[in-house]
Order: C-alpha cells, then structure tokens, then sequence
C-alpha cells in the first residue's frame, strides 16, 4: 500500500476521527472505503473491445489499410 500526505479541514479531521471511533476502525479504512466509493460511482467501466470495435470502425478513409501499411513496412 502507497502512503499519502493528505491535508483535511479541522472539522472534516474530527468527524472522519469520530466515525472511525463509532465503527471501530482506523481513520484511514474510512477514507480508502470512501476513495472506493467514489471510484465506483464516478467511473466508467472500461469499454469491451467490441465496443472499441463498433466506436473506430470507418475512421481510417484513406483506401486499403493493410496496403498502407504494408507500403510503409517495405520502408524498413
């Protein structure tokens, strides 16, 4: 686990200290369960590769792309 610095305001400090009293865990299970949250809340799912797929399909409109890139390959 990374330990970070974080600065809280007094009031935020003694009521994360409070609640964490209440529940009989540490103070920072509370705000990693919060982090958590947030995350999961806030966050998109990674898209699937199919709706990758779906999203970029017709982009590329300059003729054959294999043929690009094989002409490009040649380069090497």
């Amino acid at each position: 686990m990374i330990r970070t610095i974080i600065s809280l305001d007094p009031e935020d400090k003694s009521w994360l200290d409070r609640t964490a009293t209440e529940r009989g865990v540490p103070m920072t299970e509370l705000v990693r369960e919060a982090i958590r949250r947030f995350r999961s809340t806030t966050s998109e799912p990674a898209p699937t590769f199919d709706a990758l797929l779906d999203r970029t399909r017709g982009l590329w409109r300059q003729g054959d792309g294999l043929a690009w890139q094989d002409r490009l390959r040649d380069e090497w």
